[in-house]
């Protein structure tokens, strides 16, 4: 079960790997939201600010004890950057776009990113996805970012890496996908609390 993080400045601003604090609203919507995610045998968090925060509003326990999720994409000088502003550069965002080996940004290719993240759930999870998978059924619940949500995604239904591009993931929305490696599942369905709470409004 994969969790996206909670709004942040950076999130509202669509900028790259933007890791800022969580805002007011975004902190209130998790903690909303907290009541509502299904119980899991472990949990896990990425290593950003808003992940962990995240993680600490859902009262997922002392985000320095959970166990480490993959970070997310990688964006090299882009880091920080509006998606406007990397849009001065045509040729390179086209590039980025369009050709999952293409780094033009110096950071991860979507390659790099469906390989090293969206293997993860068949890796487990205990050092950010190179732990040998767990035996039996164990259910994980993991706050990610959102191209990892993705990028597991893709991975998981052996979709074309341009099917990235066409999944959405909205703030604190829940991801589910059951099996086990080669056969996985994805089962859609509400956020873990109301549409409101979960965008930040109230």
């Amino acid at each position: 079960m994969l969790v996206s993080p909670a709004l942040n400045p950076a999130l509202r601003e669509a900028r790259f790997d933007g890791d800022t604090p969580l805002d007011p609203s975004g902190a209130h919507a998790a903690r909303t939201a907290a009541p509502h995610l299904p119980a899991a045998d472990r949990y896990a968090a990425g290593a950003s600010a808003r992940c962990r925060a995240t993680a600490r509003e859902l009262s997922l326990g002392d985000p320095g004890t959970l166990e480490v999720a993959p970070a997310g994409w990688g964006s090299g000088r882009w880091s920080g950057r509006r998606m406007d502003e990397a849009a001065a550069e045509p040729e390179a965002v086209a590039a980025w776009a369009s050709d999952p080996e293409a780094a033009p940004h110096g950071g991860e290719s979507l390659r790099g990113l469906l390989d090293r993240g969206g293997a993860w759930p068949e890796a487990g999870a205990g050092d950010g996805g190179t732990a040998p998978p767990a035996r039996g059924v164990v259910r994980l619940l993991a706050v990610v970012e959102p191209a990892v949500v993705r990028a597991a995604v893709t991975h998981a239904l052996a979709l074309p890496p341009a099917a990235f591009w066409r999944l959405d993931t909205g703030p604190l929305t829940l991801t589910t996908l059951t099996g086990r490696p080669g056969r996985w599942n994805l089962a859609t369905g509400p956020p873990p609390a109301p549409a409101g709470a979960v965008r930040g409004e109230g």
